[in-house]
């Protein structure tokens, strides 16, 4: 991996001291920068947990991915900038009363001095900065306030504020996973009729005042408190909005009918 070339792809050009303030601005770099998106799964293109893929395709063609891609990527970015880091499994809340299987979501953990923080760019919408590992206290980025507490006796819970009221996101042990420990769910997310990922087309990218976001044919570009939507009509329409919002380009295989 060139570490030079990945930061180059997240548009940072700042110093490399490891500490809270380059995390901070790594982390909300890769969200303004690089896409959640499940393209391949429906472009019958597998996904393997192959560091060296995964780079090719997020650096070098321009690429998005889902949080086994997006969060391998960057963990390994964050060891090669020296900072102290280990890969954590989630649970992401379903309902009021389940949470999804161990490994359904990767995750990172990074310790600075004496302070743990959750980091994540692999989740589609949410904290533009790493959320310090303390219980209780609200921890805001310029859009929404984030509480982490305890779940049970062996699981931490993080939150999201909505309407006055804490949301569940996710379920997580600070215990260290190795990358294969994810394999089975990554296989299950884009082959499995049951997975989310099988059941549309998702690509969605922050920006510095909303979030842009294609879901099956139906365009929402949010700017602060207004959302335009818009149909997309057709498979070239698509692609053109892929293009124009993205910068992706689709190299599909022959005999794709999509």
């Amino acid at each position: 991996m060139d570490k030079e070339q990945y930061l180059k792809r997240i548009n940072y050009t700042g110093g490399l001291e490891p500490n809270i303030a380059l995390l901070s601005e790594l982390q909300k770099r890769h969200l303004l920068n690089i896409p959640f998106e499940n393209l391949d799964i429906h472009y019958k293109k597998h996904i393997e947990l192959n560091i060296e893929s995964i780079y090719k395709k997020i650096v070098e063609d321009n690429r998005g991915g889902f949080c086994y891609e997006l969060n391998g990527l960057f963990y390994e970015l964050l060891l090669s900038l020296n900072f102290e880091a280990k890969r954590i499994s989630a649970r992401v809340y379903t309902d009021e009363t389940d949470y999804s299987p161990e490994f359904d979501h990767f995750a990172i953990i990074v310790k600075i001095g004496n302070v743990e923080y959750l980091t994540d760019v692999g989740f589609g919408e949410f904290s533009f900065k790493p959320l310090e590992l303390i219980l209780g206290k609200p921890q805001k980025d310029h859009r929404a306030n984030y509480v982490i507490d305890k779940y049970d006796e062996h699981y931490f819970r993080v939150n999201k504020m909505e309407k006055g009221k804490l949301k569940p996101e996710y379920i997580f042990t600070t215990l260290a996973r190795d990358f294969m420990d994810y394999k089975k769910m990554c296989e299950f997310h884009q082959s499995d009729s049951r997975s989310n990922f099988m059941k549309k087309r998702l690509i969605s990218l922050a920006t510095e005042s909303g979030r842009i976001t294609i879901t099956n044919n139906i365009l929402k570009v949010r700017k602060n408190n207004l959302v335009e939507e818009r149909i997309l009509n057709n498979e070239t329409e698509f692609e053109n909005e892929l293009w124009d919002n993205f910068r992706i380009k689709i190299v599909k295989s022959v005999g794709d009918n999509l």
